[in-house]
């Protein structure tokens, strides 16, 4: 009888929960974690403060919760005391005090299921992308379904992995996908229905602009450019700003030579008109799979002496590009990680190719890992100590050339790599250098947390061997540490509830609520 009362209050909480008021999209997550990134900026900072660099040492485990699924790879939102997180074919809410589940869908599906980067709410519907291709609309209040689309064709190799971005009234949502050479899009559809209201293509047709940098329309087709990871958004500008990925065949470059717009790109769009306003190509002619996805975060800020609206990014290559997000304007690129794969950089801030390091029959050394100098995991910005936070790799590769690249290359990769060692670091980044101010090593291998700030002074993340930590933000000092059993292949983020504040941490399949002890 207990479980049945239990079990109807869950559902007498979540009936008369208020949804999610798209204004509150426009705020600073305090009380709340309403979207991906936190807000629209991309920082992953909150102005919560509660937990700081005097108590983090006292953190104590409040909730775990675990759902069975091993491949925890999104980050949450927590929404007026619920948490809604995803997986590929699953989508959980949570007693955001308790960890108890509340409602749990489930959905099998074809396709590829790398990962599930997290859902979108508007007012009382979540959104999330399927490793079929679909965008499906939930209520929030139940997990029952409302509507289902289907967004590209699984077939030729697409998939959805990032969380839809909520602009105004619009959901807006990308296709990923790397096992076909298929083009890549963006869509804004209309939330109440999943009507298509607009559609941005990362690959133009034949005659517009961009395609000059392609050297036919049949090179065209197979383009590339997915869209792997949550875009930000400044309202004030009305731009949305998305990062694209690798053109394809990724590693035999010779059959599309030129730039490849728009891949491996930072694009401003938009979001009324899916109209393209500017691009910077941080990787032109990629042939490494080092895409630009990577979160194009946004912050206010002098540089060089003159306020700015800008706009950061660590991308996968190794250099760190500071832009004016109104304009596209470049102000800075800088390494961030040891890098060999090109000539210098040229005077629009682009770093040049060395064809010498192209993927070779006989192999191609690199002073970079295969899987670049960082990825998905989420990057972090600190309006008070002004630092931006990545973590980063070091490495070397050999890439190899499996086809004939003047021939039409079959297939995907065309190619072959191997990483000869690896290690992670933790940089603290000054933006208006890209010089590190800390560095914090992170172990042998590859590390996949992502980052969150405060203004407590503390920055959560984690470590190569699954450790979870809490750092001075401005020294870099570990203030907490423990393990969590697994890996780490999240972002964390915070909330506070009753006036008690929580940080979230993704593990294998467990989610874990931290605290301070009453």
């Amino acid at each position: 009888m207990k479980l049945l009362f239990l079990a109807a209050a869950a559902v007498i909480q979540l009936i008369n929960a208020q949804g999610l008021n798209p204004e509150e999209l426009l705020k600073a997550p305090t009380a709340n974690w309403p979207q991906f990134n936190g807000d629209y900026s991309g920082r992953r900072y909150s102005p919560l403060k509660q937990i700081n660099k005097d108590n983090a040492h006292t953190l104590t485990v409040a909730w775990a919760f675990q759902s069975r699924v091993n491949n925890l790879k999104g980050t949450p939102l927590e929404v007026n005391g619920t948490v809604y997180m995803s997986a590929p074919d699953h989508v959980w809410a949570i007693d955001a005090r308790t960890g108890r589940r509340l409602w749990h869908y489930e959905r099998p599906s074809e396709g590829d299921h790398i990962a599930s980067r997290g859902v979108s709410m508007y007012k009382n519907q979540l959104y999330f992308g399927t490793p079929d291709a679909h965008l499906i609309c939930l209520d929030a209040r139940t997990g029952k379904e409302l509507w289902n689309k289907v967004i590209a064709d699984v077939a030729f190799g697409y998939y959805i992995s990032l969380a839809p971005l909520i602009v105004k009234d619009k959901v807006i949502v990308g296709t990923s996908g790397d096992s076909a050479d298929v083009p890549h899009f963006l869509e804004a559809l209309r939330p109440e229905t999943g009507e298509v209201l607009w559609r941005w293509n990362s690959i133009p047709e034949p005659g517009q602009a961009g395609s000059e940098t392609w050297p036919n329309a049949e090179s065209m087709k197979h383009g590339g450019g997915p869209l792997w990871i949550t875009g930000t958004y400044d309202p004030a500008l009305n731009l949305m700003y998305w990062g694209t990925g690798n053109p394809h065949p990724v590693l035999a470059g010779g059959g599309r030579r030129g730039d490849n717009l728009y891949t491996c790109s930072i694009v401003a769009i938009n979001p009324d008109t899916g109209k393209l306003a500017w691009y910077f190509q941080p990787s032109p002619h990629d042939t490494h799979d080092w895409d630009a996805v990577e979160t194009p975060v946004l912050f206010d800020a002098d540089f060089a002496g003159k306020p700015r609206k800008l706009l950061a990014q660590a991308s996968r290559n190794g250099y760190f590009f500071v832009l004016d997000r109104s304009t596209g304007e470049h102000l800075l690129t800088e390494n961030f990680a040891h890098v060999d794969w090109t000539k210098g950089i040229d005077k629009a801030g682009r770093p040049i190719p060395d064809p010498a390091k192209d993927p070779q029959p006989e192999g191609a050394f690199t002073r970079s890992p295969a899987a670049g100098s960082t990825n998905w995991m989420a990057p972090s910005y600190d309006p008070d100590t002004k630092l931006f936070y990545v973590n980063a790799e070091e490495g070397s590769s050999m890439w190899y050339l499996l086809l004939d690249p003047e021939k039409k290359p079959e297939g995907h990769q065309a190619g072959a790599t191997n990483t000869f060692w690896q290690q992670t670091h933790l940089l603290a980044l000054d933006y208006q250098t890209g010089k590190p101010k800390w560095t914090r090593e992170a172990g042998d291998g590859r590390g996949f947390p992502g980052i969150l700030t405060t203004a407590g002074g503390v920055l959560f993340s984690g470590d190569v061997a699954g450790g979870i930590f809490a750092l001075d933000a401005t020294t870099g000092k570990t203030l907490w540490h423990t393990y969590g059993g697994g890996n780490f292949n999240s972002s964390p983020i915070t909330y506070e509830l009753d006036g008690k504040q929580y940080v979230l941490t993704c593990v294998d399949g467990t989610v874990y609520a931290w605290t301070l002890p009453d």
